[in-house]
C-alpha cells in the first residue's frame, strides 16, 4: 500500500491504536477522516488539524449519517479501517456477564460488518482501495479472562478472510490488522504490553509493502498467531489462565499432572 497518498477513513480513531495511525497517516502524506463516538475527543483531534466525524458502530443510523458526511467531504475515500472496538473480564461463573457479551459482540463483530457494508460499495465504484480489519492476537491464542473479547476477534478474523474472497478481482484488497497487547487504555494493566508508539511504526512499515499483508503481524504477536502450529498453544493458554485468580472470589490454579 501507498500509505502517503490514502485518503483513509479510521472508525475508532479518537484513542489508542486508532488515534496512533491516523497521526501516521497524515505525517506520511496520506488524508485522514478520524471518526469516533465521543464528541469531546473529536473536537480534541479537530484541534490538531484533522477531518472528524461522529460515529457509533453500533448504531446503524449512525454508521450510515458517517458515511454520507465522510463521502461528501471526501468523496476520494479509498481506506477504510475498522478500528472500533471494546472488551472487559468476564466471570462465566456468573450469568450477569451477559451484558458485557452482548456489547462486545454487538461493538466489535457486528460494528465492523456495518462500516464494512457501509463502504464497500462506494469501494467497488472506485474500483480499488483498501479495507482494514482489526482482529487481536486474543482471536488466535484466547485471553480466558476476557472471552467474549476472544470470540469477536475469531469471529473478525473468520469474516475478513470471507470477505477477501468476495472482493478478490474487485480492486479493493483486504487486510487484516492482528494487534498483540499494546500500552493502550484496553491494555494499560499488561505490563508486557507493547508500547504505542513502537507498535503503530511497525505497523506503518508492514502496510506499506507491496503487497499489502493480508494479515499485518507485527513481531509481538507472531507468537499468539502461530501457537497452535509452533506446539506452544496449550502452555500458553494455561499460563495466561493465570489471570483468572484476579476475577472476584478466584484462586490461583493449580494443575496437577494427569
Amino acid at each position: 500500500m501507498d500509505i502517503t497518498s490514502r485518503t483513509v477513513f479510521i472508525a475508532g480513531a479518537t484513542s489508542g491504536i486508532g488515534l496512533e495511525l491516523a497521526r501516521r497517516f497524515r505525517a506520511a502524506g496520506s488524508t485522514v477522516v478520524a471518526g469516533g463516538r465521543r464528541t469531546d475527543l473529536l473536537a480534541r483531534i479537530a484541534g490538531e488539524g484533522f477531518a472528524t466525524v461522529e460515529i457509533d458502530v453500533a448504531d446503524a443510523g449512525s454508521v450510515t449519517r458517517a458515511r454520507d458526511e465522510v463521502l461528501r467531504t471526501h468523496p476520494g475515500v479509498d481506506t477504510v479501517i475498522t478500528m472500533a472496538g471494546t472488551g472487559a473480564p468476564e466471570d462465566l461463573h456468573d450469568p450477569s456477564h451477559f451484558d458485557t457479551a452482548r456489547t462486545t459482540i454487538e461493538v466489535n463483530v457486528l460494528g465492523t460488518i456495518r462500516v464494512i457494508d457501509a463502504f464497500t460499495p462506494h469501494l467497488l465504484a472506485l474500483g480499488s482501495g483498501t479495507i482494514v480489519t482489526v482482529s487481536s492476537g486474543i482471536g488466535f491464542l484466547p485471553f480466558p479472562l476476557m472471552p467474549t473479547y476472544g470470540a469477536s476477534k475469531a469471529a473478525v478474523h473468520a469474516y475478513t478472510e470471507a470477505l477477501r474472497e468476495q472482493l478478490a478481482g474487485t480492486g479493493v484488497e483486504v487486510a487484516e490488522l492482528v494487534p498483540p497487547a499494546v500500552a493502550t487504555t484496553m491494555g494499560s494493566g499488561n505490563p508486557h504490553a507493547l508500547a504505542l508508539d513502537a507498535y503503530g511504526a511497525e505497523v506503518m512499515d508492514l502496510l506499506a509493502q507491496d503487497p499489502t499483508p493480508h494479515e499485518v503481524l507485527v513481531q509481538r504477536v507472531l507468537m499468539h498467531r502461530w501457537a497452535e502450529r509452533d506446539g506452544t498453544y496449550a502452555e500458553l493458554v494455561a499460563q495466561r489462565s493465570q489471570a483468572l485468580s484476579t476475577l472476584p472470589g478466584r484462586s490461583p490454579r493449580v494443575d496437577t499432572p494427569a
